[in-house]
Order: structure tokens, then C-alpha cells, then sequence
């Protein structure tokens, strides 16, 4: 009787010493990091870094989100998307932003001015080019700059040339061809690329300016491109790590990604022109 009595003490305490373990108990490395108790893999929290990217790298950079993060499970990668000068303005802001990659060179020039991307991580990754495009069933024969002109065209969508780099090239490119005046009163301003190409696929406007990349992500039959619009100024795409990031070393490795070979592909899968 008392050597059950005894086995079953041992027992109790056993299992009173599991419950303890599981209940409360932090289970952690060498180094003190938590790990699961099963597999010993750290449970540490990925670090996010907030990317903001001109809105034209919509398509090109959420892939690279996905590839970026598959590579570096360790980082978590969160996009911002719109307008270059918009974007800018954030940081100059104090947004908590760790990358920046513009459409153009000016705005990463004023930030640079202000010592808010750290220089040395500075680097341009892609170009594009301008085109032309009008609603597939627009009934207007428009074929090149001149026939917007023409009093039958009353409505051309642009970027705000103010904040949106893709309508500051397209207001030179109709400098440089002597037709700012003849259009400039038909301007239909948008936020970012991503808008103006809205408006043309939805027939709100007879003809807009886009680069080849977002002409390229219209919805089937709703576009058609008029023609390559030449520009005096190469449509430059630069990225920087922000200053006052607190993340910089992950903020380097995706900046490392778009740069480097595979980030590269990618690009050119989505039409840019690779550096």
C-alpha cells in the first residue's frame, strides 16, 4: 500500500511539473530569445520596414515584396504608393518611412538637400518611357502631340506636374513641341499615374500621358497607345534609404534586392528598362 501511495506522489508531482512548464513558463535560447518549445525556432516578431514607392511601381514592386520577404522571413516589407512629390512630402513630414524610390531625380534631389536620404545608399534602378494613350473607342483620330490641339479634344488627363513626375515630363514634352499653350487650358489633373490612366480607360477623357509600364496593366481593349512621347530629360527611377529610419539594415537589403539580379528581372518583366 505505501509503495502505491508512493508511485502515485511521483506521478502527481510529474505532472504538476508539465502543467507549470506550459502554463507560464518562457522558453528561450542562448541568447534569450523566445523559441517554441517544440521546435526551438525563435518566435521573434519580423521587423517591418515601410517602403514608399512611386505609384508607377505598383505592379513590379509588390512582387518584390513577395520575393523580398520568402528571402528574408525575417523582415516584413510594407508599401506606400502614390505621387513621387506627394511622397516626398511625407518624409519631409516625418513619416516613419526606411526606403524612398521616386519616378524622377528632383525629388530625391530635395531630399538629399536636406540631408533626409543617407547619399551613400543612393542609386538609380530603372528607367521608363512617356506615351501617348486615348480610349480604344475613342472616335477622335488621334495619332500624334499635334491633334491634341484640335478644338475637338477637350480633355487630356496628366499628373499634376507639381507633384507627379509623369506630368511634369509630359508638360516639357509639350513645351518642347510648342503646344503647352494650344492644351494646357484641356489639363485634367490626377494625384498620381495610376489616376490618369483611370480616367482613360474609363472614357472620362479623350486622351492622357502615362508611362509604357502602367499602359501596359490596362484592363484588355480599354486603351490603345497613340505613340512614345520624347522627353530631353530620361525618365529616372532612384531609390535611398531615409535618414531617420530605424531599420536600416533591413532597409538596405531591400534596397540591395531591387539593385541586385533578381529585383532586376523583375523590372524588365514589368517593362522597365533595368540600370
Amino acid at each position: 500500500m505505501k509503495k502505491e501511495l508512493l508511485v502515485l506522489l511521483v506521478l502527481l508531482g510529474v505532472f504538476l511539473a508539465i502543467g507549470c512548464t506550459d502554463n507560464g513558463s518562457e522558453v528561450t535560447n542562448e541568447t534569450g530569445t523566445p523559441v517554441s518549445a517544440e521546435t526551438g525556432i525563435s518566435e521573434q516578431e519580423p521587423e517591418t520596414i515601410m517602403v514608399s514607392a512611386a505609384a508607377s511601381l505598383t505592379e513590379a514592386f509588390t512582387d518584390m515584396e513577395s520575393r523580398f520577404e520568402t528571402e528574408n522571413p525575417g523582415t516584413d516589407v510594407s508599401l506606400n504608393f502614390a505621387g513621387s512629390g506627394n511622397l516626398r512630402a511625407q518624409i519631409e513630414g516625418g513619416a516613419p518611412v526606411d526606403v524612398f524610390a521616386s519616378a524622377d531625380e528632383k525629388n530625391m534631389d530635395i531630399l538629399a538637400n536636406k540631408s533626409l536620404i543617407d547619399n551613400s545608399t543612393r542609386e538609380d534602378f530603372a528607367q521608363n518611357s512617356l506615351v501617348l494613350i486615348a480610349p480604344a473607342t475613342s472616335d477622335f483620330n488621334i495619332t500624334g502631340l499635334e491633334d491634341l490641339a484640335d478644338s475637338q479634344v477637350e480633355r487630356i488627363a496628366i499628373g499634376n506636374p507639381e507633384t507627379v513626375p509623369v506630368g511634369k515630363y509630359t508638360r516639357t514634352a509639350l513645351t518642347e513641341a510648342g503646344l503647352l499653350n494650344k492644351t494646357e487650358n484641356k489639363f485634367i489633373l490626377a494625384e498620381d499615374v495610376k489616376q490618369v490612366l483611370t480616367y482613360v480607360e474609363r472614357g472620362e477623357v479623350d486622351a492622357g500621358f502615362v508611362y509604357m509600364t502602367d499602359a501596359k496593366t490596362a484592363e484588355p481593349g480599354t486603351i490603345k497607345v497613340v505613340t512614345n512621347v520624347s522627353v530631353s530629360t530620361p525618365v529616372t527611377y532612384p531609390i535611398a534609404v531615409v535618414s531617420s529610419s530605424e531599420n536600416k539594415e533591413s532597409a538596405q537589403e531591400f534596397v540591395d534586392f531591387v539593385t541586385g539580379e533578381e529585383g532586376q528581372e523583375i523590372l524588365q518583366e514589368y517593362g522597365f528598362t533595368p540600370k
